[in-house]
This record gives C-alpha cells, sequence and structure tokens, in this order.
C-alpha cells in the first residue's frame, strides 16, 4: 500500500467516501444494540458487561437518519449488527427502513437464538440475506463456548431461515486451536447439505477479557486444505476484493466455503468498511483506537452537512491497517460485542 503524504491536506467535501490510500468505503455496518443474549468465551465474561441504557442507544429514527445519510454518500452494503440484534424489538421495523433504500444489499448477523420467531418478519420486511454466527456443531460443545445450552433454538432458527426463503443463508464460524478447529469437515458437509455459504473466521483479540492467545489462530489455508482433503474445492472468482477468500465444491453440490483471514492474511489494503456503534459512535476500521461522535451532534440539531463533514474527515484519517502482526499492536478498548460485528 502506497504510504499517504506527511500532509494529505483536508478530507474532500464531496465526492465518495475516501481516505489518504485511495479507498473508497462503501460498506456500512450498524450496530442496533449492545446487548447480547449469549456469553460467548473469545467475546465477554460469564458475567456480562454493563449495557448502555435506553436513552444512550441509537433510536429508530437516528438510525434511519444515518443509513439514508451515508447512502446518499455513495454507501450500498449495509450490515445490521449487535450485540445481538434480533434483542432489539424493533428490528423489523430498522431493517425494513433500510430495505427501503434503493440498490442496496442489507443483511443481518445473528446468533440464530431467535431467528425461528424472526425470520418471517424480517423477510416481510424485506431482508433477503442472514448470516447466522455458529462455532460448534456439538450441543456441548457450543454451551462451553457461548455458556448457553441452546443449540437447538440456533437448529430451529436455520430451518426456519431456510424456509423463509432468503437468498443467502451465511453461516460464519470463529475457529480456535484447541477448541472448534476439528470441526471444519462437518461445517463444509452442513454447507454441501442445505447449500449454506460457510465462513471460517480467524480468531481475532477482541474479547473483553483479554485472554486471546495468537497459538490459538488456526490459519485459513489451515483449514482449507482440511476440508479439501475431504471435498475438492475451486476458486470461486469475484468481481471485487472481498474480505473472504471463496471457494465451491468441485462436484458441484450446492453451498460454498470461504476464510476471512484477518490475522494471518489482512484485507487493509481493500478494505472499504465502516461502523457506527449502537450509541452512535462512527469507527473506520474494527481495530480503530478512535471514534467519532455522531449522536451527540445529531441530538445537538446538527443537520447533515455537519454529520458529513464529521464522516469525512474521521475516513480521512483512517491508518494502513490495524498493525496485528506488529510489535506496536495496541488492542481496541472494546471488544466486538461493544463494537459490532
Amino acid at each position: 500500500m502506497t504510504a499517504p503524504k506527511t500532509d494529505p491536506g483536508p478530507a474532500p467535501t464531496e465526492g465518495p467516501l475516501i481516505d489518504t490510500f485511495g479507498r473508497v468505503a462503501g460498506d456500512l455496518r450498524i450496530s442496533v444494540i449492545d446487548k447480547c443474549n449469549l456469553r460467548c468465551t473469545y467475546c465477554m465474561p460469564a458475567e456480562g458487561l454493563p449495557w448502555l441504557g435506553r436513552d444512550e442507544i441509537l433510536t429508530v429514527d437516528e438510525i434511519d437518519r444515518l443509513a439514508r445519510l451515508f447512502h446518499t454518500l455513495g454507501a450500498r452494503e449495509f450490515k445490521i449488527t449487535g450485540g445481538e440484534p434480533t434483542v432489539r424489538r424493533e428490528l423489523p421495523e430498522i431493517v425494513g427502513r433500510v430495505c427501503a433504500l434503493p440498490n442496496v444489499d442489507v443483511s443481518v448477523t445473528t446468533n440464530g437464538l431467535t431467528l425461528d420467531r424472526l425470520a418471517g418478519p424480517l423477510r416481510e420486511a424485506g431482508l433477503n440475506r442472514v448470516t447466522v454466527s455458529l462455532d460448534s456443531l456439538m450441543r456441548h460443545r457450543y454451551a462451553e463456548m457461548t455458556r448457553r445450552d441452546a443449540f437447538a433454538k440456533v437448529e430451529a432458527g436455520l430451518k426456519a431461515a431456510r424456509e423463509a426463503d432468503f437468498d443467502v443463508v451465511k453461516i460464519n464460524c470463529v475457529v480456535i486451536r484447541g477448541t472448534n478447529d476439528d470441526e471444519a469437515v462437518a461445517f463444509a458437509r452442513l454447507a454441501r447439505d442445505h447449500g449454506h455459504d460457510v465462513r471460517f473466521i480467524e480468531y481475532m483479540p477482541l474479547d473483553a477479557e483479554q485472554s486471546w492467545e495468537r497459538d490459538k489462530v488456526v490459519p485459513g489455508e489451515e483449514i482449507l486444505e482440511t476440508i479439501a482433503a475431504e471435498y475438492p474445492l475451486e476458486p470461486v472468482t469475484q468481481d471485487a476484493p472481498q474480505p473472504a477468500t471463496s471457494f465451491r465444491f468441485a462436484d458441484g453440490a450446492p453451498g460454498t466455503i470461504g476464510v476471512i483471514p484477518s490475522v494471518t492474511s489482512p484485507f487493509c489494503e481493500s478494505c472499504n468498511r465502516m461502523r457506527v456503534t449502537a450509541e452512535g459512535a462512527f469507527r473506520v476500521c474494527l481495530f480503530a483506537l478512535e471514534e467519532t461522535d455522531l449522536r451527540g451532534p445529531m441530538r445537538a440539531g446538527a443537520d447533515d452537512a455537519e454529520l458529513e463533514r464529521l464522516i469525512r474527515e474521521a475516513l480521512w484519517g483512517k491508518w494502513a491497517g490495524h498493525k496485528i502482526n506488529h510489535p506496536d499492536f495496541v488492542r481496541p478498548g472494546r471488544s466486538m460485542s461493544m463494537i459490532g460485528g
């Protein structure tokens, strides 16, 4: 990646959302709540975290306003996240408003615990893509990793998602050495059986208890080799750079396999992602050490031009990459559930 100028000057006031490295941001992750009904060991403590008050999280209208603003600035991919987004009762309304924007690709990432009753309403709201976070296909191991005996609920949620006829039902699996790294082939089999897109995500240092260890990272290449030994794979041609490197099954079976090697092979050079946390903090990188408050100015009466200025200036200052593999790496102060997936 080309280094930015020593003094890149002020942020552009018009045109696409761009940083000093020439990356154009068009993918926005909006967290609608920080609360979660699981206590995943790689994310938060067993007792949970201090939750935001109801008046601290963005209202439905504030989320709608920001989504519309980012849309006018070029965002076309929107992911609704949490915490666990289904914990928020207005989720179908929020999804409906974002899906009403023209020419957008909208998805929701959920742990699937209540998807059995929400798949229908979300589909009716216009959603056509859903991602379920699932790290084990074994009930006892799922309970150990999430501290909840709820695997049957996730199974029911996936079944409901298939029956709701979403265009895409994706599964995200965080792989941890010595915990669930022996399940790659089982997940591939699930993809083949039901036509799911399964994405394996390298274990990242985003847990609230800061117990992440590099030795527990399973490289994406290793996961692919394990699956390919059982089910030969062939690469999927992608029109534009994506975080996940995707593969189809060589024998023509349905479903796809992908890896997101955020640790061993970061995709920072082509990153087009932005994030808004549940309380309205704008983050230009998952591992950012600084945030820009959008909620405060909104509630103080700022117009869209002022919000756009804040967004452009924050993005203009985006760094080259997250430095996980550098000796001066500094972990963000927030865990994944507080940031938004």
